[in-house]
């Protein structure tokens, strides 16, 4: 889909469409309105479907526009009500009242008010259209913002600015009036603080694509200079909010989220790092690039993460393959097979040797493998040495393994008194308490702002 601007025949139905309604029906054809729009973005038809010959139907309406046209006036409602409230009449009263009311009836049909009508739907439409040519004009102009209109939820509520407030790109896409929501920031400072939107934006508090640009220079400096990561988080999130609220889509919005992801996931952020991983997921289906593979290495160890086996196979069938052949995702599906397979000995020299940061990822499930690892090697020898655990397992130095071994229940050593790295761990007593414990702790996954 293109990124400049909407299909110029979907404006067109909607001026068409708005131009139909009516005080009666306005709320149900815009509700049905917005549902179409959403349904066609969802399926990717937006630029595919014959708008020109769609037709509102939820509303009540036939297969032509006539579910647009107005419901019975209000006066004729009236007469009814007031009808049903008097007394019975007499048959020359009510032949004189039916007559009325056909008399009403004929000139509600007359077809010189018919084509009134029409000519004032058409001067309707005429001006939506002008408004429409207008808006598409000044968007043209601004070439900083040439990734516009690139989505459109669901919502129902123009207000909807707050109705996500936690969601920094949760902002009204719904709206028929798009170029009314869209706004160019003027704000000139670097840093601002991050504040929940429960209203329209306001230029003079939006900061413009020029100064977010600065703004990502000066915030790697500062990540740099080891600045606090919570005002460092909540720095990025502000800045995704004015990127989001100005609808720029574009390489520089992929890499600000690509960073604020690295960022998150060294600081163990896990609910900014897989709202980022979201939201990069949606750009990079856009056609804009960025470290595409990368971030696909990092959700299959997410996905591994929360042992979701049918979403992941799902996920791994729609790689390219030039994306199994890079080396990340190459190095990500090689960890997914030796966890299958229960190849232990592959799985942590993989660990130890993860690209780029998959070995943060990879920290989130790493211990829970290996106690898998251990309840198998205990299974299957009498003892085994400290030593020999430290090896195979993956951990740097024999204290962490000692760690490990204790906070786990398996420290139950035949020599407790011999060094540390000699120890030897009994595994008949072992088995059972390394089994309880990883019931109780691994059983089940909780991930943090899961995708």
């Amino acid at each position: 889909m293109s990124s400049e601007s909407w299909p110029p025949p979907l404006k067109e139905w909607v001026a068409r469409c708005l131009g139909q309604m009516t005080d009666a029906n306005r709320a149900e054809a815009q509700a049905e309105l917005r549902e179409s729009i959403a349904n066609a973005f969802a399926e990717k038809t937006l630029w595919t479907t014959d708008w020109a010959g769609v037709q509102l139907k939820r509303c009540g309406l036939s297969s032509s526009h006539a579910d647009l046209m107005p419901k019975a006036p209000p006066v004729l409602n009236s007469l009814k009500r007031k009808m049903n409230d008097t007394p019975p009449m007499s048959k020359k009263a009510k032949k004189a009242a039916a007559q009325k009311r056909n008399d009403a009836n004929l000139d509600f049909g007359d077809q010189a008010a018919l084509n009134r009508r029409a000519e004032r739907f058409q001067r309707e439409h005429d001006i939506e259209r002008q408004k429409s040519m207008r808006g598409q004009a000044s968007l043209q102009a601004n070439n900083q913002n040439a990734h516009l209109f690139n989505r459109i939820s669901r919502s129902d509520s123009p207000s909807a600015f707050g109705t996500n407030a936690d969601d920094p790109e949760a902002i009204p896409f719904n709206v028929l009036d798009w170029d009314k929501y869209t706004i160019v920031g003027t704000n000139q400072e670097l840093f601002k603080d991050y504040l929940r939107l429960t209203s329209e934006p306001k230029s003079e508090t939006i900061r413009p694509y020029s100064v977010l640009q600065q703004t990502l220079i000066e915030l790697k400096k500062r990540w740099k200079e080891k600045v606090s990561y919570n005002w460092i988080c909540n720095q990025f999130k502000s800045l995704r909010q004015d990127l989001t609220v100005q609808r720029i889509k574009n390489e520089f919005t992929v890499q600000v989220y690509e960073i604020h992801a690295r960022m998150a996931l060294e600081s163990s952020d896990m609910v900014e790092y897989n709202q980022c991983q979201a939201t990069l997921k949606n750009l990079y289906d856009l056609g804009i690039p960025g470290k595409h593979e990368e971030f696909t290495a990092y959700r299959i160890l997410m996905l591994l993460h929360g042992r979701n086996k049918s979403e992941l196979n799902l996920y791994v069938g729609t790689l390219t393959p030039r994306q199994k052949r890079d080396p990340a995702v190459l190095h990500a599906l090689r960890v997914q097979r030796a966890i299958s397979m229960g190849n232990y000995h592959a799985l942590f020299e993989m660990y130890l040797n993860a690209p780029n940061m998959g070995a943060y990822i990879m920290d989130y499930f790493i211990d829970r493998e290996r106690t898998r690892a251990l309840m198998t090697m205990t299974k299957a020898y009498r003892t085994i040495t400290v030593c020999f655990i430290q090896n195979e397992l993956g951990f740097e130095t024999v204290s962490d393994t000692l760690k490990f071994i204790e906070t786990h229940g398996s420290a139950f050593f035949t020599n407790p008194n011999a060094p540390d790295r000699d120890k030897t761990v009994e595994c008949k007593s072992a088995a059972p308490q390394l089994a309880q414990v990883y019931e109780d702790k691994y059983r089940k996954v909780g991930i943090k702002g899961a995708i």
